[in-house]
């Protein structure tokens, strides 16, 4: 059961439509990225160090004017507002749903996010230039086109053999979305979906946290509720580390108390190490008994945010490792609830990536109302058939 907090920050919930909780997970999930960005890879302690305290807002590279050289960031410009790839696959799987029309698979991977990823030069913020959104992504993206485009993988399996890792995870949020307060079909979808990119328990992670974004967009839901979906159709290791981790977050009610604490829940099950920049020998193997940090870590500091926004993303930020990750879904799950995403930082992250933040919402938006029509009427026509076959309100 999820740990129910005696005291909670809350936060005053402006989102009612469904509109409303797509543009807070999108536009959160954007600015989220964009603030973890130049502190990836560090512990809070080099962050608190490099910073002269905690980071509270958009910061600029951690290496400052060297950034285009200093190893091991080079040549990315993460900082100044600029996100990083968690929102180039975001946006590029709406690109697929505005196609689409309809809920993927697999197979819509294959046939338009890669083609997506190798065909079509976009604006890479942390390029600073056009180029093929492939250019930019992690060799653990680019294992989609090279199984499934030059290796002519079965999608559905094409993610076997890649490292395992948040990579599917990162870009959910759309599909928890598109069956917003379902996350059992949110779940579904999502590993059928992350089955071309990942598998153990990296693809696992992608179905839980496209669940929790459909748990956060139902009416009335809080971090609790989310928290409360996760574990219903988490398994394995992911489940056991969402649980310790949300245990140990519902004692804090601040992100600087539940650093540590929530990073010795999830060591456990985390197999990079303690040193994120030097992997274990086991890092990223499949295995039933792990999970990927990020998720548990994210939800965590939902908790310990008490859903809000700000409080939230900068515990994720400031947590350090995997941070952008962490923000990013940390920021999708409190706009989904409602929480305000500040305009101060939307302007700034929307400016500096030269990105609308605004027109993938809208785009979702439709293209979901879309979808629930269609479902309203498969569902119509299936209810036709079984009372045909003797179902419900037939006699015999």
């Amino acid at each position: 059961m999820t740990p129910k907090r005696e005291e909670s920050r809350g936060y005053e919930s402006r989102a009612e439509s469904l509109a409303e909780r797509i543009t807070g997970a999108l536009v959160g999930a954007a600015v989220g990225d964009a603030l973890g960005g130049p502190v990836e890879g560090c512990s809070p302690d080099q962050i608190l160090e490099r910073h002269g305290g905690r980071v509270h807002g958009v910061v600029g590279p951690w290496n400052g004017d060297a950034w285009r050289t200093a190893r091991p960031i080079a040549p990315y410009h993460k900082g100044d507002g600029h996100v990083t790839d968690d929102t180039l696959m975001t946006h590029a799987l709406v690109r697929v749903y505005a196609t689409v029309r309809d809920h993927l698979d697999a197979y819509a991977i294959a046939d338009h996010l890669v083609p997506d990823l190798m065909t079509t030069p976009r604006w890479i913020p942390e390029l600073e230039a056009e180029a093929l959104p492939l250019h930019r992504v992690f060799l653990a993206e680019k294992w989609l086109v090279a199984r499934i485009h030059y290796g002519h993988v079965d999608p559905r399996e094409a993610g076997v053999g890649n490292i395992v890792n948040c990579g599917a995870a990162m870009y959910m949020a759309p599909v928890g979305l598109v069956n917003a307060a379902r996350p059992a079909g949110a779940y579904a979808e999502a590993l059928d979906v992350a089955g071309a990119h990942q598998s153990s328990y990296g693809r696992e992670a992608a179905g839980v946290f496209a669940a929790a974004v459909a748990a956060a967009c139902a009416p009335g839901a809080t971090p609790d509720s989310v928290v409360t979906a996760c574990l219903s159709l988490a398994k394995d290791g992911t489940r056991a580390a969402i649980e310790r981790v949300c245990e140990t977050a519902a004692r804090h009610t601040d992100f600087e108390s539940a650093l540590v604490p929530l990073r010795e829940a999830v060591a456990p099950y985390d197999t990079v190490g303690p040193d994120y920049r030097s992997p274990s020998l086991g890092a990223r193997r499949p295995s039933r008994l792990h999970a990927i940090e990020e998720l548990p870590i994210a939800l965590g500091m939902l908790l310990v945010a008490g859903g809000d926004y700000r409080h939230a993303v900068l515990g994720s930020v400031n947590y350090g490792r995997d941070c952008d990750s962490i923000a990013t879904m940390a920021g999708a799950l409190a706009g989904a609830l409602g929480s305000p995403v500040p305009e101060e930082w939307a302007k700034t992250v929307a400016e500096a990536s030269r990105l609308d933040l605004h027109e993938p919402a809208r785009v979702l938006t439709e293209v979901t109302r879309e979808i629930f029509a269609r479902d309203v009427r498969r569902r119509r026509a299936h209810e036709e058939a079984f009372a045909a076959l003797g179902g419900p309100g037939c006699s015999d």
